[in-house]
């Protein structure tokens, strides 16, 4: 599985800051205070408190190999290693810190009710560190937050509501933590542009209002939801690129709803417990470059009109029951297309299943709705 990490340099966060603050605070602004604080050498009031949350943070970190956060000592915040600070859009001449990044800074240590206090961020990443605990409530003071990326952490509990009550936020990764529990359905109606919630140890059943978000990625793999993907997937149509869902012990039929995903690139739906066909609307996917059904139960023929896909680059369906390659499916070396279809039913094929395999199989015909998949 690909790692979708998006590394970013100094200079593309101090450009990012720049146009996501104007933007941002355009709308929120006046929501905040500019009352002064009491803080002695720090004249502008919200790098007063700034420097509170810092130096509070920087007192519940017990691990920094890396020292990152050595030079988080007085108050010149906008100096500190990993913060960012950009002027303030209804005050030019006011610097706030817009911007905090951490990533692969190797820190242990938790969150802070007193994070809260920085209402001026609009990133926030802490990939790839040792924090722990739960996410703090007063994070629900972000209100231009707009990127939050907690992955690669020791973060614990049911999912963290407090990112729901971000009204700026666009993008979300909570991947490789220990966060449990069902995903709440309000997830997807937040105006989101990507979701990472890959993992974890999230249960319980994919809501049903799946669609209902504007993401063009989602990525559930390595949980354990299990049941349907609902149909309503089919409300993606618009927005939707790349959607993973491996290894999340998803069961029942693959809805024919997938095809309506007009500009899905990638879909991965391997390892899981999927049965029954392919459905034909796949062949529909004119810009889908990876397609991977593998370790699943589909049965019947793998169909031409998905093999002749005018992008599709890697199709892997190993590990199923096919019983026949219709047309070209059968030789996809000669279009150039990376494919895997061993270990499936396959007559002219190396590397099948065993006829007593395929017969068992063969021998029990899928109802589709029998598995109760409706909306």
């Amino acid at each position: 599985m690909a790692s979708f990490s998006f590394p970013i340099t100094t200079t593309a966060i101090v450009i990012l800051l720049l146009s996501l603050t104007s933007n941002v605070f355009n709308n929120s602004a006046a929501k905040h205070s500019h009352s002064s604080s009491s803080g002695k050498g720090i004249k502008n009031p919200r790098l007063q408190k700034a420097y509170i949350a810092l130096q509070a943070w920087k007192r519940v970190i017990y691990s920094d190999p890396n020292n990152f956060t050595s030079t988080w000592v007085g108050p010149s915040v906008c100096n500190y290693t990993g913060i960012y600070c950009a002027p303030f859009p209804n005050n030019t001449k006011v610097q706030v810190v817009a911007g905090i990044d951490l990533n692969h800074a190797d820190i242990a240590g938790f969150l802070p009710e007193e994070l809260g206090l920085l209402n001026d961020l609009a990133l926030l990443h802490l990939n790839s560190n040792r924090f722990c605990g739960i996410l703090p409530l007063s994070l629900s003071n972000l209100t231009l937050l707009h990127e939050l990326d907690l992955s690669n952490n020791r973060f614990v509990g049911p999912f963290p509501n407090v990112v729901l009550s971000l009204p700026s936020l666009k993008y979300l990764d909570l991947r490789y933590n220990e966060f449990e529990g069902p995903l709440p359905p309000p997830l997807f109606s937040k105006d989101l542009d990507a979701i990472f919630v890959n993992n974890n140890r999230l249960s319980n059943v994919i809501p049903s209002n799946l669609g209902s978000s504007s993401a063009s990625v989602v990525v559930f793999a390595n949980n354990y939801f299990g049941g349907c993907l609902p149909p309503s997937i089919a409300n993606f149509a618009n927005t939707l690129e790349e959607l993973l869902l491996i290894n999340t012990s998803l069961s029942g039929c693959l809805p024919p709803e997938v095809g309506f995903l007009y500009k899905l690139k990638v879909l991965d739906v391997s390892n899981n417990k999927l049965a029954g066909t392919i459905p034909y609307t796949i062949s529909g996917l004119a810009h889908l470059e990876l397609l991977n059904l593998a370790h699943n139960m589909f049965t019947g023929t793998v169909p031409e009109g998905i093999c002749v896909l005018p992008k599709l680059s890697n199709f892997t369906f190993s590990y199923n029951y096919f019983c026949e390659e219709q047309g070209i499916c059968s030789n996809l070396t000669s279009k150039g297309i990376v494919y895997d279809d061993r270990r499936n039913c396959l007559p002219e094929k190396p590397l099948q299943r065993s006829k007593k395999e395929c017969d068992a199989v063969d021998e029990h015909s899928i109802d589709c709705l029998a598995f109760h998949c409706g909306t």
